[in-house]
């Protein structure tokens, strides 16, 4: 039985549900991923979208047949598991297949067909044995790409970096209407790019921005050279939003329904496991990754669980409501998982990857106080439980990665940031954005002051790009990946600094 849908695809049913479709388009325009590695597997993901910004996606609302190799090779002459996924319109048509069976810390090859077409080849290396005895791990950190703002040409370079994975720390899309014309310090500039339609709130809206950010070319060619985790922050739902508040003082159940369908399309449009399906507004995105003897991961969502920024969200504010005791960024669960990871973790390095600033910088460098109250900071009381827990309990080898501030940062982490004394409790690594602030310059504004107010800051840089860390049994090395320019597509990338930390000292030092 034949049946005909716009766009020139026609479906030829195979079964009660299933159709095998024929494209006059390849539907594989978003091309292909991998996330969440375990040493047996991990999901590769795709969506079919022959015309990725439509309502629709140019497909028709019928559940299509997807085929699914991996291969030991490049090539597939070497296929080591195969079969056929479901591509369901309830879900926009996107693929999450996990795969299971595959030998530990090995690059694996993998591809999607649909009908006679057929997709781009992705790469994911499977992880470790936990406990394993390892050598080094090699991964990257990026995230915060506002596509009106510039270009990815940092995702190009990350892609040609060799990781054996890439931790996204979120703002992997931006909510806002599109707006042709920026006001700059300079002046009316154009913007780089501009997003379709207004600000998002529906499913369909958040699939077509995700689809316009994901048929970007060199974010493409990111998501396949290597498996992800993904964890979300405020720009995948709205700014600033915490628990089930948002910035406009839209009534909670009305902003629970736009955060229903944010979480969904973040679910549909990233490698994330079946653990993670969203159940209404609701998502388990906080997660464990071991990396055999050198990592052990702990993948946090500060987002859903937290309560209400103090001082009414102003940035560099700062009132009484900074040491609110009942305040939460994780809540009690998460903490609590959080803190039993750390006391029984046997790896070398523990790791909180996570997505706004743990260390207590001092945002007013005119010789005041004020904090950004959409950070750790503006959360005095669990901030302070976190790192006394980690000190009191002697848990070495602590790094913090974080994103969200679009400049780059690293220092350490002690209970009052302000006036540091003794060692440092753990070390904090802030990578900066992708293209979120356009261009950005070496040290921007303010520099001598700022870090004349915050002697916990080590360095700051304030272009675009990315970090490559590398763990090894004796030292951690963070590497700060600059671009000149996002502008446009020919910014050149440079190493803007080095610092590493030795085992056990929490001492940052330049390489």
């Amino acid at each position: 039985m034949l049946a005909a849908f716009g766009g020139g695809l026609t479906l030829t049913q195979t079964g009660p549900a299933l159709a095998q479709a024929v494209f006059e388009v390849n539907p594989f325009r978003l091309g292909v991923t991998a996330g969440d590695p375990l040493p047996d597997g991990f999901v590769i993901w795709t969506r079919l979208a022959p015309d990725p910004v439509a309502y629709g996606s140019g497909m028709p609302n019928a559940p299509v047949a997807v085929k699914w190799e991996v291969a030991a090779d490049q090539g597939f002459r070497t296929v080591v598991r195969s079969g056929e996924a479901v591509a369901r319109p309830e879900l926009g048509h996107s693929v999450h297949v996990e795969v299971e069976g595959l030998e530990p810390a090995r690059l694996y090859f993998y591809r999607f067909q649909c009908g006679t077409e057929r997709s781009a080849v992705g790469r994911a290396k499977t992880a470790p044995l936990a406990g394993a005895s390892l050598s080094a791990v090699r991964f990257g950190v990026a995230g915060c790409q506002a596509y009106e703002q510039g270009y990815y040409t940092a995702h190009r370079r990350m892609a040609e970096e060799e990781l054996d994975f890439i931790f996204c720390y979120g703002d992997y899309i931006y909510e806002g209407r599109g707006n042709p014309i920026y006001q700059s310090g300079a002046g009316p500039q154009d913007n780089t790019r501009v997003h379709l339609g207004g600000e998002i709130y529906s499913l369909d809206d958040y699939r077509r921005r995700y689809s316009q950010y994901t048929m970007d070319v060199d974010l493409q060619a990111s998501r396949a050279s290597a498996a992800w985790f993904c964890t979300y922050d405020d720009h995948e739902v709205d700014n600033n939003w915490v628990g089930e508040i948002d910035q406009d003082g839209t009534p909670s159940e009305v902003f629970m329904l736009r955060r229903a369908a944010a979480m969904q399309a973040f679910y549909e449009f990233m490698p994330m496991r079946k653990s993670a399906f969203p159940r209404g507004a609701s998502m388990q995105a906080y997660r464990r990754a071991p990396y055999g003897d050198l990592l052990d991961v702990a993948f946090l969502d500060t987002r859903q669980f937290r309560s209400n920024q103090p001082c009414e969200d102003r940035y560099n504010s700062f009132c009484p409501g900074i040491d609110a005791t009942e305040a939460q960024v994780l809540g009690d669960a998460q903490e609590a998982w959080l803190l039993t990871n750390l006391d029984r973790s046997k790896a070398r390095w523990k790791v909180l990857a996570q997505q706004v600033m743990m260390m207590d910088l001092n945002r007013n460098t005119s010789g005041g106080k004020g904090v950004n109250a959409d950070s750790w900071a503006g959360y005095r009381v669990p901030r302070n439980r976190l790192l006394r827990h980690i000190r009191d309990r002697r848990i070495d080898n602590v790094v913090v990665l974080t994103g969200d501030e679009h400049q780059n940062y690293a220092g350490g982490l002690w209970l009052d940031g302000s006036q540091p004394e003794g060692d440092p409790i753990a070390v904090e690594f802030v990578g900066t954005s992708i293209s979120s602030g356009g261009n950005g310059s070496d040290r921007g504004n303010s520099y001598d002051q700022f870090m004349a107010a915050n002697p916990q800051l080590k360095f700051r840089n304030t272009q675009r790009g990315y970090m490559v860390c590398e763990a090894t049994p004796e030292r951690w090395t963070t590497q700060f990946k600059v671009l000149d320019k996002v502008s446009d597509r020919d910014g050149v990338l440079t190493t803007r600094q080095t610092l590493v930390v030795e085992t056990g000292s929490n001492t940052l030092t330049a390489a």
